[in-house]
């Protein structure tokens, strides 16, 4: 139940953030979900070999190169689901910030409600 509440908390966000930005597209509710669905599983299996093969330059750059990965897997989703379009990497970074921060924002309104 936990997880399905973070999915779609998940989905809310990216669906508001979509909303917001220029040049991140999201068609309806569902291909929000989908989305979500599809970030959370990238980033589990995707992201940890992209972490280990770009160690060196993360390094370099101080962990600043985490970002462009995460640019990279939500443009990876963009390609994997019809309905759901980012214009550039630059637009998927800034996306891919948003949405961390508006994610840790619900996560923790999540748990404050359990209290």
């Amino acid at each position: 139940m936990k997880l399905i509440i973070k999915l779609l908390l998940n989905a809310i966000a990216v669906f508001v953030i979509a909303h917001f930005l220029n040049g991140v597209n999201v068609d309806t509710y569902t291909t929000a979900i989908i989305v979500a669905i599809v970030l959370s599983v990238l980033n589990l299996l995707v992201k940890p070999i992209l972490v280990i093969l770009t160690l060196p330059i993360t390094i370099l750059t101080l962990g600043l190169f985490l970002l462009i990965i995460n640019a990279l897997i939500i443009l990876l989703a963009d390609n994997l689901i019809d309905g759901f379009s980012v214009s550039s990497i630059w637009i998927a970074v800034l996306f891919s910030i948003l949405l961390s921060i508006l994610q840790s924002i619900l996560h923790s309104l999540l748990k404050e409600g359990k209290k």
